[in-house]
């Protein structure tokens, strides 16, 4: 945390003196990050971790263990751990550095439950990828992924870039064992969306209850995204319910960097909350499974706790309009062509 308070002002104050930059503060500060990453690289890590923008690779994401393409933390020098770290701090807010440094954590108490039974578990196999160049000309991206962990940033021109698809996951949700016991790193995700729940008027929660019992996952997996917004519509919320219903939503967003979260939070304002539908599925209470769905015109925020009975969270954030920067890549491309 030290490093990040020091390192993000630092980046702040040297783009703010680098007249050439035209982007974006958040882009040009995660491309200072970016280089600084790639420059303490070998010339074989570098080849490891970079790709081109136009790869496959760039929206080949998941958060279930699985083997990776990139540059492992474990492969890293402790200087380029480091950097790395700098790098995916300067895409997320205090809350959610955080939330991500403690998701990867909880490999190492997955390790000591499942005692050499499940999958090879290693808070250190989070894999860093560059795809581009890093505060060129042309477009460019980066992702830090792993089990339950999944990032995924990119940067056009002078707009704010893309956050999104935004997953965290945890398991186990809730650790009930050892030292760590009692310790919940998506507990808000979860109490804010069953607080709404328990605050709906029977034929609210008629309305909102979308199916007795819980998918087994997020339905806006890896190459989905076709849900529609269902269940119980803003505008027949209560002021209070709605209060809850925004709070949810914020907490979401603002686990990205706060100057573009807040962007991205006007741009929900300005397509209208009575256009937002919050739906349910499973039991109401703690430890029973349970789904929620909170989705407008352009963005879904899913979350599902099913897996080990009802202590292992999956959450995400996704943008249709934005995920991979579609829009901007699109809108960069439409210019250029254009000349």
């Amino acid at each position: 945390m030290k490093l990040r308070r020091f390192l993000l002002p630092l980046a702040f104050a040297l783009t703010l003196g680098c007249s050439s930059l035209r982007a974006h503060d958040a882009s040009a500060e995660m491309a200072m990050a970016a280089n600084n990453f790639l420059a303490d690289l070998t010339p074989e890590q570098k080849a490891q971790a970079t790709f081109d923008v136009k790869s496959e690779e760039r929206e080949n994401w998941h958060y279930i263990p699985r083997a990776r393409k990139g540059l492992p933390f474990k492969d890293m020098t402790p200087s380029q751990k480091l950097l790395a770290q700098a790098l995916l701090a300067s895409g997320l807010s205090n809350r959610g550095y955080e939330k991500a440094v403690s998701i990867m954590s909880l490999d190492e108490v997955l390790k000591a439950l499942e005692q050499g039974k499940g999958p090879v578990r290693d808070p250190e196999n989070y894999y860093v990828s560059i795809f581009g160049t890093p505060g060129g000309a042309e477009p460019w991206g980066w992702r830090v992924e792993g089990h339950h962990l999944s990032l995924n940033y990119t940067a056009a021109g002078d707009s704010a870039p893309s956050m999104t698809p935004s997953f965290f996951g945890s398991n186990p949700g809730e650790v009930r064992t050892g030292p760590r016991t009692g310790t919940r790193v998506l507990a808000s995700e979860e109490d804010l969306g069953r607080s709404l729940v328990k605050s709906l008027d029977p034929e609210q929660l008629k309305e909102a209850l979308i199916m007795a019992t819980a998918p087994k996952d997020i339905l806006n997996v890896p190459g989905r995204n076709d849900t529609t917004a269902m269940g119980l519509p803003q505008s027949k919320m209560k002021p209070d319910q709605q209060a809850i219903l925004a709070k949810l939503i914020k907490e979401y967003l603002f686990r990205c960097r706060p100057d573009v979260a807040a962007e991205d939070w006007a741009k929900i304002e300005k397509a209208g909350f009575d256009k937002i539908c919050f739906a349910w599925a499973g039991g109401l209470d703690r430890g029973q499974p349970h789904y929620y769905r909170v989705q407008g015109g352009h963005f879904v925020l899913e979350y599902d706790n099913t897996q080990n009975d009802a202590n292992h969270v999956h959450s995400v954030w996704r943008d249709f309009d934005h995920d991979f920067g579609v829009d901007l890549l699109k809108a960069h491309y439409e210019a250029a062509h254009s000349k």
